[in-house]
This record gives C-alpha cells, structure tokens and sequence, in this order.
C-alpha cells in the first residue's frame, strides 16, 4: 500500500481519437509534458480544489487535490476497510448506495474482486495499462455521481456508526470526518467529470 494516486478527469472524446493502446500514453504524455509554464510551479497547491495545466492539452483534462491524503493511495484504501467495518449496521437503501460508489472507485469489496476500470477504454495490454489504478468512462461516472447525490444528504447519519464500530484516532481515515472528507473529495470529482461529459482515471507515480 505504498502507492501514491494521482487523481484526474479527462475529456474522453479526446482521448478517443487515439487506438486504445495509445490512449493511456496520450493521458500519460499531456500530463508529464515539459513544456514551459504548463504548469504553474509558482502557485500554491489547495486542497480539495483542482489544478488546470496550461498549453496544448491544458484543455482537456485537470487534477484534484484530495484533503488529508498527501496523495498517498493509503487513505482510499483505509476507507474501504473502514466501510467493511461499518456497513453490516447500516440501513440497507444507505449501504446499496455507499457499497456501489466505493466498489465503483476504490473498494475492492466483500469478495475481493471489484473491477475499477471499465472495460475497452484503455488496451487491456498490462504492459500499456501499467499504473492505471481507476478508469471510468463518462456513462460510468455519471451513474456513480447520482449515486454520490443520493448519499450526499445521508452522509452524517454515518457518524455514530462510524464511530461506534470503526472509528481508529490517529490511523488512516480513523474518524468519521475524514472519511466524510474522502467520499465528498470523490463527489466533487465524479460531479464535475459528469457535468463535461468526461472520464475519470486515477494513476500511480
């Protein structure tokens, strides 16, 4: 669980227009470009805010800042254990809902056998999909943000449970707000990915 995790939504349409093998490295190139000023160095990274690139690709896709991450993977991971932990006492409308936005990001779940990258987007290829860790495509992400909308409101009716059953101060996502804080952070991205039309992936360094 050393991995870190590099957040982005892109314009899919964009991606697109390259064979599927060539779509991750399109992905991967845009961001690592060394052209100047691509990115502004100068200016300080926010939390829960996005960070746009400038030049050629600049349009097409960004990156999200998660709070309490440190772009550690660790935390996501954290979260879907905290959510085993939790989920057998929550009501069953509630935990449908969570289950399928965690199994959909960053859950492996009861089985073990989620599967966070839609299938055909990128080249199945492990050698060309290498550090691809999340890859939802725009139908799929629109699903997941009306399942976001629909715990948005119910969230904080997780907090004793949470607590009572899961709660580890001072571990990865070992209180309640900062599980709140991740699912929000992943709301935020799903929201604005569904309003463009665009994917999500998520990549490690």
């Amino acid at each position: 669980m050393g991995l870190d995790i590099t957040v982005m939504i892109a314009d899919w349409s964009w991606l697109g227009e390259a064979p599927p093998r060539e779509r991750l490295p399109r992905l991967r190139d845009a961001w690592y470009a060394d052209e100047p000023g691509l990115w502004d160095h100068d200016a300080p990274t926010v939390e829960g805010d996005w960070e746009w690139p400038r030049g050629p690709a600049g349009a097409f896709f960004a990156l999200y800042e998660f709070r309490r991450t440190c772009g550690s993977f660790k935390p996501h991971f954290w979260a879907g254990e905290r959510w085993e932990a939790v989920r057998d006492h929550v009501r069953p409308l509630v935990r449908a809902d969570v289950d399928t936005l965690l199994l959909g990001l960053i859950w492996d779940g009861p089985d073990g056998e989620a599967q966070y990258i839609d299938p055909g987007f990128f080249s199945d290829d492990p050698t060309v999909s290498y550090g691809l860790l999340v890859a939802r495509s725009p139908g799929g992400v629109r699903e997941l943000a009306t399942t976001w909308h629909r715990i948005r409101p119910r969230l904080d009716g997780l907090r004793e449970v949470f607590t009572e059953h899961a709660a580890q101060p001072g571990a990865w996502i070992g209180e309640f707000d900062e599980f709140a804080d991740l699912l929000e952070d992943w709301g935020r991205v799903l929201t604005e990915a569904a309003r463009r039309g665009w994917g999500v992936v998520g990549l490690s360094e």
